[in-house]
């Protein structure tokens, strides 16, 4: 039987799936791997949580890289793996898709928002970090690119920042108990373009195997999770993900 034919079966025979997507995903929608060489961790310095917080000078910082590297993110759309996953929750087969990623394609593929479980965020709108008011990015960037204004919350004073999570900053507690919970009711756990490097969001496929789900990893490269996983694919998401779901 063929990986294809495989993952079919796989599918076919589950009740409730969870996908779990990283960066291997959008970088077939053209979106840069931050990892990868040439990513933007290649080429800056993080800017960690606490420095953002103390520091006028590294919130101008992480604003300015913010927008000199937001081009590539708005230009890109949802290909064929984030449309395969769609139809899977439109079906009623998926019940989440826990992300680590912050482009918020799988939004815009047509899967609503309460089945999507973001670990690390949304880079696609800024939020105020003492009250939560949410604020879009355009009029940020017309003040901030126009006079040098930093984002400050109309409603409390506090500081605004992108919606994502940085570093040395605490996961979301929500969204990880709601990943938790997903994990541990899924009968089928399919990762797709991950490395399974990043800590602890890399757990879940062995939270999901313990409990008795099925586990498959979609990737490129070999992870290090692939001895324990009941269906491994090497290979592209997108078309994979097509041939299996029936997506262009």
């Amino acid at each position: 039987m063929s990986e294809i034919d495989r993952l079919r079966e796989l599918i076919d025979g589950a009740r409730r799936i969870v996908a779990f997507t990283g960066a291997g995903i959008s970088t077939e929608s053209g979106i840069p791997d931050f990892r990868s060489p040439g990513g933007i961790w290649t080429k800056y310095q993080p800017i960690y949580f606490d420095d953002f917080m103390a520091s006028e000078e590294m919130r101008r910082e992480a604003w300015r890289r913010k927008f000199a590297t937001d081009q590539t993110m708005l230009k890109a759309e949802p290909n064929a793996g984030h449309r395969a996953l769609a139809k899977l929750v439109e079906l009623g087969k998926m019940t989440a898709i826990i992300t680590q990623n912050v482009d918020g394609l799988h939004q815009r593929s047509g899967v609503p928002a309460s089945r999507i479980i973001e670990l690390h965020g949304n880079t696609t709108y800024a939020t105020c970090l003492d009250c939560g008011q949410r604020y879009e990015l355009e009029p940020i960037r017309k003040a901030f690119q126009g006079k040098g204004i930093l984002p400050i919350c109309e409603k409390c004073e506090g500081i605004v920042k992108t919606a994502t999570i940085s570093f040395g900053q605490a996961m979301p507690e929500i969204q990880m108990a709601r990943a938790q919970d997903e994990t541990q009711q899924c009968d089928l756990f399919i990762v797709l373009g991950s490395s399974l490097v990043v800590y602890p969001a890399a757990g879940f496929p062995r939270i999901a195997k313990r409990r008795g789900a099925g586990l498959v990893i979609l990737n490129r490269d070999p992870t290090d999770q692939d001895d324990e996983a009941d269906l491994v694919v090497h290979g592209e998401i997108g078309p994979t993900m097509s041939r299996v779901v029936g997506v262009n």
